[in-house]
C-alpha cells in the first residue's frame, strides 16, 4: 500500500511551486484545487531575482523563456506631470543576483508550474473544497468536498496553500482575531493591447508612477503585445466591478494626472475592481502536521511586488526541510516554518512602508521626490537589494 502524500490545499502560484518542490524532494503529492478549472484571471505577475532563482532551480529556465518578459529598467515618475524621478537599470539582474526580472501573464506562469509538477509526478484534482481536518501522531485527515459528495483524505502532511481566505488557517486557529482585515486600499486591474497604449508608453520597461494617496504600476506581456496595468487607491472609490478607462479616470480624480497617464488609464476598455485584504501577522505556521504556504501565511501588500515571489520561496524552503535525511514530518515542517518566519515578516513590513511612501503628498511628497533624485536609480535598486540576494 503506498504511503500516504502530502496534501497541498490550493493550486494557485505558491501551491504548484510546492508540489515542485516537495516532488523533487522524493515526496508523493496530491494538490487540490476549489476550482473546477486550474486558470487564473488575467493579469500581470512580476517575479524579482530572489524567486526567479528559485524556478530556474525548478528546471523551468526553458519554459520562462517562452513565456517570460525582462523589462530593461524601472522609470519612476511622479504622476501629476509625468517628470522622471529615476530611472533603475535591471539589464544587470542577472550577473549581480543570478536571475533576471521577469514580468508574466499570470495564467502564463501558473499553467507552466502545472506542467512542471504533473511532469515530476505530482497529482492534481480540481473541484475540491476542503472543510476541515484532524491530525494525530500517525497523520491528518482531511474533509473534502466534490461533485461526488464528502470524503476523507488521508495526508503524511498538509500544506494550505488556499490564500489569503485559507481554510487550513482558520482551522489551525494559530493566533486570535484572525480575520481578514480590510486595508482600505482598492486595486484596480487591466489588461489591453499595446497598440492602443501612448507610443511614449510602450517601451519594454516597468512604469511606476506616484500621486497622492494611488499609485500605478504598468508593463508590457507577451513579448510586448498586451499592457497590464494596475491603479492603487486609498480609501473608498466607485463600488462597480468594473469601470471602462474613462469612468475610473474620473472616479479617482485621475484626470489632474500627466496626460500619457490619462492615455493609459483610458485606453482599457475595463478595469477590474480587487478590494485588498490582510491578516494579522503570525511568528508561527504549522502545527503538527500542518503548516501554511504564501498568501495563507503572510498576505502583504503589494507594494514591494513580493506576494508571489514569497511564496515560491516558501516552496523552496519547504521542498529543503523535505529532503531525504530522516527528520520526523513535525521536525521538517518546524524548520521550514524557523527558516521562513522572520524574513515573511520583514518583507509584510517593509511593504507596508513603501506603500506609505508611494502614497504621499503635499511637502511630505516632494522631499520624497527630492530624496529619489539624489538617489539616483542605481540607488534605488540598491536600497532593495536585501530582498533580491
Amino acid at each position: 500500500m503506498a504511503a500516504a502524500p502530502v496534501i497541498v490545499v490550493g493550486a494557485g502560484i505558491g501551491g504548484l511551486a510546492a508540489a515542485i518542490a516537495l516532488t523533487r524532494a522524493g515526496r508523493r503529492v496530491l494538490t487540490l484545487e476549489r476550482a473546477e478549472k486550474i486558470e487564473e484571471v488575467g493579469a500581470g505577475l512580476q517575479i524579482s531575482p530572489n524567486a526567479g532563482r528559485v524556478l530556474q532551480e525548478f528546471g523551468l529556465s526553458p519554459a520562462l523563456e517562452k513565456i517570460a518578459l525582462e523589462p530593461h529598467a524601472l522609470d519612476i515618475r511622479r504622476a501629476a506631470d509625468g517628470a522622471t524621478l529615476a530611472r533603475l537599470p535591471l539589464a544587470a539582474a542577472r550577473s549581480r543576483w543570478g536571475a533576471p526580472f521577469r514580468v508574466f501573464h499570470r495564467a502564463d506562469l501558473q499553467n507552466a508550474l502545472l506542467e512542471k509538477a504533473l511532469s515530476l509526478g505530482a497529482t492534481v484534482r480540481t473541484g475540491v473544497r476542503c472543510s476541515g481536518f484532524s491530525q494525530d501522531e500517525d497523520g491528518v485527515r482531511l474533509i473534502v468536498h466534490s461533485e461526488s459528495g464528502e470524503e476523507t483524505l488521508d495526508a503524511e502532511a498538509v500544506i494550505g496553500a488556499d490564500g489569503l481566505r485559507s481554510s487550513i488557517r482558520s482551522g489551525l486557529r494559530l493566533c486570535e482575531n484572525d480575520e481578514p482585515i480590510d486595508l482600505g486600499l482598492t486595486a484596480w486591474r487591466a489588461l489591453f493591447p499595446i497598440e492602443t497604449a501612448p507610443a511614449s508608453l510602450r517601451e519594454r520597461a516597468t512604469h511606476l508612477w506616484l500621486g497622492p494617496g494611488a499609485h500605478i504600476v504598468h508593463y508590457p506581456l507577451r513579448d510586448a503585445s498586451i499592457v497590464s496595468a494596475v491603479a492603487i487607491i486609498e480609501g473608498a472609490t466607485a463600488p462597480a466591478e468594473s469601470l471602462n478607462g474613462e469612468e475610473l479616470a474620473r472616479a479617482i480624480g485621475f484626470e489632474r494626472w500627466n496626460a500619457d497617464l490619462r492615455a493609459l488609464i483610458e485606453a482599457a476598455p475595463a478595469w477590474r475592481r480587487w478590494p485588498l485584504f490582510g491578516r494579522p501577522e503570525l511568528v508561527r505556521w504549522s502545527r503538527g502536521r500542518v503548516t501554511l504556504l504564501g498568501d495563507a501565511a503572510h498576505p502583504m501588500t503589494p507594494f514591494l511586488a513580493q506576494g508571489a515571489a514569497q511564496a515560491i520561496e516558501d516552496a523552496a524552503a519547504l521542498g529543503r526541510a523535505f529532503e531525504p535525511g530522516g527528520q520526523s514530518v513535525e521536525a521538517a515542517l518546524d524548520a521550514y516554518q524557523a527558516a521562513r518566519t522572520q524574513r515573511a515578516i520583514k518583507i509584510q513590513r517593509g511593504s507596508r512602508r513603501q506603500g506609505f511612501y508611494f502614497h504621499m503628498s503635499g511637502p511630505a511628497a516632494v522631499a520624497r521626490d527630492l530624496a529619489i533624485r539624489a538617489l539616483g536609480g542605481a540607488g534605488m535598486l540598491a536600497r532593495n537589494a536585501w530582498l533580491y540576494r
